[in-house]
Order: structure tokens, then C-alpha cells, then sequence
């Protein structure tokens, strides 16, 4: 299911279909709809109520040192730069990969609602800023920041987790906002390029009966299942999914 976001009322629109399970891409709000199948959960991080565990405080401590910024939603060659190096270690021959420098700033920049990039980056050692080791193109919504697309630098060896670091940062920065949410995406039970998302904790996801708290003890045992399969098959669950979009540049559409 899809709709244009289009008009003065896009960011209403935006925030009205995203807390049913929409997920935006450019000008398109799209949702999976399939007569058979219902595994595409949406999910969200309740911010007021998120607990670090010990693995995300270390994170949080290794890579505290790097500097955000909020940047209007305008694509710049350092962010493409960084774009390329990530989808060729993470998703190479993925439905991004051909993508070029048009098709980037098309994916940030054709944005009818309030949106951002927020780059992260190294300490400045000079006049010039520090190096770019990851952004997100994210939505500020409503009830809380969707967190459309992110990307990091994927072999720097000094900066393991990154890309949770990126979603740690989100929550923290909607809750000092007053939004109650963080929007991962969709997420897929069984797929371990999605595991990642359970790790957030308390976590909500989208059902018949609208937004259900996933019980405690489900997902610490979906994160023991997560952490076993990353040591078992050499697995990634700490961000190298993505939400599943229909076809060309959008197939691997949020978050790691």
C-alpha cells in the first residue's frame, strides 16, 4: 500500500500514517500488505523508558567523543563518499549499490515533510571539521524521530558499533526533545539482518490491536537468539539490515 506525501498537510499526514505502520520513502508513504503473510512488524523504542544495557553504555562511552550535528536535508559528496564505502562492505550487489550521486541527493533531498541529516563526527584537529564516520536521514515527526536511512563507516577499526551508536543517540535525543519514540523501521522475527532492532529496549510493535509493549521476557529471549547467532554463523545483528522496499534504489530502506 502506497500514497503520495504531498502538500501543506504532509507532515500531518507523515505523522498520521507512520503510527500505523508507514514508512516514508521521497515523496511516497508505502506499507507491506500481503494477503498471506504478516511478518513485517513496525516497531518503535519507547524513549522515557529505554534502559542501556552494559554492551550499549560502553558504546555509548567509546564513541562519545564524536560530534553531531543536525543538517538541513541536503546531500554533499563526503555523505555519498561514505555512502558507497558502506553499501560495498555491508550490502554489495543490494538494490543500492548502483546507485550514483543523483540518486542519493534524490533519496535526501525530495522530502515534502520535516526531515534531517545528522552527521557524526570525528573531534575537529584544526580549522576544518573532523571526519564524517556516519549520518542518518531522519524524520522528525509528531510523537517522535523515524529514522529513515543510516550509514557508517564500516572498517574503521577504532569505531566498532556505529550504527548502534546512531540509534543510542536517537533515543537519546528524542527523549531530551519530549518525544516519546524512536521509529526503527520493520522488523522481522527470524531474520537475522533485523535482530538488531530487539535490542532496544522496551520495544513496541504494531498489531491488530494497535501498539503492543513486547513482553519482557520475548525479547530478552529474541536477544540471547540474536547473540547466538551472531557467534554461531558469523551473523551480523548489530545494524547491517534493512527494512525491505519494493525494488531499484529502496530495498534496503532503514536503519542500521
Amino acid at each position: 500500500m502506497f500514497t503520495e506525501l504531498a502538500g501543506p498537510n504532509a507532515d500531518t499526514m507523515n505523522d498520521a500514517l507512520g503510527r500505523i505502520g508507514f514508512r516514508r520513502s521521497q515523496t511516497v508513504a508505502y506499507r507491506p500488505s500481503c494477503a498471506e503473510c504478516q511478518a513485517c512488524v513496525s516497531v518503535r523504542v519507547v524513549t522515557g523508558e529505554f534502559i542501556a544495557s552494559s554492551t550499549q553504555r560502553r558504546n555509548l562511552r567509546r564513541n562519545s567523543d564524536l560530534v553531531a550535528s543536525e543538517c538541513q536535508p541536503w546531500a554533499t559528496s563526503e555523505q555519498f563518499d561514505l555512502l558507497q564505502r558502506y553499501l560495498g562492505a555491508r550490502h554489495p550487489g543490494g538494490g543500492m549499490a548502483a546507485m550514483d550521486e543523483i540518486d542519493f541527493a534524490d533519496m535526501v533531498e525530495h522530502t515534502p515533510v520535516t526531515s534531517m541529516v545528522i552527521e557524526y563526527r570525528e573531534p575537529s584537529t584544526g580549522i576544518a571539521p573532523g571526519r564524517l564516520v556516519g549520518a542518518c536521514l531522519t524524520d522528525r515527526q509528531g510523537d517522535g524521530l523515524s529514522m529513515i536511512y543510516s550509514f557508517y563507516d564500516p572498517e574503521h577499526a577504532a569505531r566498532t558499533g556505529l550504527g548502534n551508536y546512531i540509534i543510542l543517540d536517537h533515543i537519546r535525543r528524542a527523549e531530551a526533545a519530549g518525544l516519546p519514540y524512536v521509529y526503527l523501521g520493520y522488523w522481522v522475527e527470524g531474520s537475522a539482518r533485523m535482530q538488531y532492532k530487539v535490542r532496544y529496549r522496551p520495544l513496541e510493535r504494531l498489531t491488530a490491536e494497535g501498539w503492543v509493549r513486547m513482553p519482557a521476557q520475548q525479547q530478552e529471549r529474541l536477544i540471547a537468539a540474536a547473540a547466538h547467532g551472531r557467534r554461531g554463523a558469523a551473523v551480523r545483528v548489530d545494524g547491517s539490515g534493512k527494512d525491505g522496499v519494493p525494488g531499484g534504489q529502496d530495498q534496503y530502506l532503514l536503519n542500521d
